[in-house]
């Protein structure tokens, strides 16, 4: 029954009053000093390392990864944590080459990196994809896809739990970038024990009901009973290889969406941007750590429903207008939980989806508030005046995202799919435009606009070619594998890849057309020196490395 008992309201009430009364203790204490538009939106000089980092999983991890990924668990197995394992990586990568290249360069939000790299057209033009795409795609999957999960646990009206959800975080992100920092530490806490609790059940659930003792015996049970659901790499004959593309994992298309979404992305690198290097790099290490874990908690419930499905259990749960749903997995898990641990892996559900509403606000009233407002609308406006205009940011952001979001259709696409396959249309060519203007001072602005414009144009007509002739030939180098429809289709990471490529090159040509000609460019302040590291990053990164390597020896 989809119901919280008294117990489950009371846990999830100590964290409220938790959160909340932390919240306005960080904002109380800020309030006497000097509020500046940089220390609200980027709490400049406050975050520690461990905040920055715990703020960085928790606005990471949401709706889209305890329903989404756990869905995908349930449908494909343990391989789609190669987003949350290569994930690990690329925040080192992240570290080292590209925060230095912000910090020392002063930069605080993407589109001031685009101006100061570029032009003002690339930087504006950008400035109002990212406000488009991180309200309209980013913003109501998280508040949409986490209503649906939190009124399915709870029995709690939608639009209820969508009003209560968006309110939560509008508080927390009017206190700006510190609160959210700080308050982001107790929502990680609540995120990993709630969701290692559910993930300990699962496994103890499945022991149970095939005669083991406890969860050691319920994973074993599963590798046995799911043994295809523990392989990290499809070959094309996969039914799931559209969706993991075999070595594309490891190889291709999975590091363009990785470092594009941690190196090249405001709603992420500003938790760092207001930091020292050794802090920022801190930080960034440690919520590299954390994400090794994250596969535990998202992914493995998703399989052991897979396994109690499979044996009989929860049939009617699991479905959903007639159709198996696998994004049914986690609440159906959550709802065989007793009373008070539910409660408990109800309050991580609600941190994951409230924190990254908050970094997603916070984010979309940084870029509107600095890159626009000031730049465009209002360039003598006080420090006061900017923190206000970046408040009611927040608010006019959130009502939209209630506004339009059920008119998405982001429950019949899935969470997770539909923020992958929208950004993926663009991140290949920002990503080019992003590296080639860290490490090469002749790239020129037309050569971004190029990247830009051009990588979004390419991805969809790649994203269309099939309907208009047969890829088949592609299919012997695993670039085209056949839909459930038979048709000939290139795998999304395989897109990415290409059209990663194309911008590179084309950018390179343009550059060096336009350079020969005495056309001037923009190149940022680099020093080797700047990548340096200190012993003990180094050590803490190849750990993680090693134990990434370990994992995929082991379930490849």
């Amino acid at each position: 029954m989809n119901t919280l008992d008294v117990k489950d309201y009371i846990v999830f009430l100590v964290y409220f009053v938790l959160i909340v009364g932390y919240g306005l203790w960080i904002y109380n204490r800020k309030k006497k000093e000097t509020e500046s538009s940089g220390d609200y939106f980027l709490a400049e000089g406050s975050l520690t390392w461990w905040a920055i980092g715990a703020s960085l999983i928790a606005s990471n991890i949401s709706a889209e990864q305890f329903i989404g990924m756990s869905g995908s668990g349930f449908k494909l197995g343990l391989a789609i944590a190669a987003y949350e394992w290569m994930a690990a990586i690329t925040l080192i990568i992240v570290a080292v080459f590209f925060i230095p290249v912000y910090l020392k360069n002063k930069i605080f939000t993407m589109p001031q990196f685009l101006h100061q790299r570029y032009n003002g057209t690339v930087a504006m033009i950008m400035a109002v994809f990212w406000l488009l795409l991180y309200v309209i795609v980013n913003l109501t999957s998280i508040l949409y896809l986490g209503a649906i999960a939190i009124s399915s646990i709870s029995g709690l009206d939608f639009n209820l739990c969508i009003g209560f959800l968006a309110i939560f975080a509008i508080v927390i992100t009017l206190g700006g970038m510190k609160v959210i920092g700080f308050t982001d530490v107790i929502q990680v806490f609540f995120l990993i024990l709630g969701g290692l609790i559910t993930t300990y059940l699962a496994l103890d659930l499945v022991s149970d009901q095939f005669g083991g003792s406890g969860v050691l015996d319920g994973l074993g049970i599963m590798t046995d009973k799911a043994g295809d659901h523990f392989q990290m790499i499809f070959s094309k004959e996969s039914e799931h290889y559209l969706e993991l593309p075999g070595l594309t994992v490891l190889l291709g298309g999975l590091w363009i969406t990785n470092l594009n979404y941690w190196g090249c992305n405001q709603y992420i690198t500003q938790r760092a941007l207001g930091a020292d290097l050794k802090t920022a790099r801190g930080g960034l290490l440690f919520a590299s750590f954390l994400k090794l874990l994250m596969p535990v908690i998202v992914v493995l419930p998703g399989i052991a429903a897979y396994v109690l499905w499979k044996d009989g259990s929860f049939q009617a749960e699991m479905m959903q207008g007639g159709e198996l749903n696998p994004d049914r997995a986690y609440p159906v898990l959550l709802d065989l939980l007793p009373a008070g641990l539910k409660g408990l892996s109800f309050a991580a559900l609600t941190a994951a989806i409230v924190a990254s509403l908050a970094g997603k606000a916070n984010s979309i009233a940084t870029i509107f508030t600095l890159d626009i407002y000031k730049k465009q609308i209002n360039t003598e406006a006080s420090e006061k005046k900017l923190v206000n205009v970046g408040k009611t940011t927040v608010i006019v952001a959130m009502v939209l995202a209630i506004i339009i979001a059920p008119f998405l259709g982001i429950d019949k696409k899935g969470g997770f799919q539909f923020i992958q396959e929208y950004t993926g249309f663009v991140s290949p060519g920002i990503f080019a435009m992003f590296i080639l203007g860290f490490f090469w001072k002749k790239t020129t602005s037309n050569a971004a606009l190029f990247a830009t414009i051009g990588g979004f144009l390419f991805s969809i007509l790649l994203k269309f070619l099939p309907e208009m002739m047969d890829l088949s030939f592609l299919y012997p180098i695993g670039w085209a594998v056949p839909n459930a429809a038979g048709i000939y289709e290139i795998p999304f990471l395989d897109r990415m890849s290409i059209v990663f490529i194309a911008c590179i090159v084309g950018m390179f040509i343009i550059s060096k057309s336009e350079t020969s000609r005495g056309v001037a460019t923009n190149g940022l302040e680099i020093d080797t020196k700047m990548f340096k590291v200190t012993p003990g990053f180094l050590v803490g990164s190849l750990i993680i490395v090693a134990v990434t390597a370990a994992l995929y020896t082991i379930f490849w």
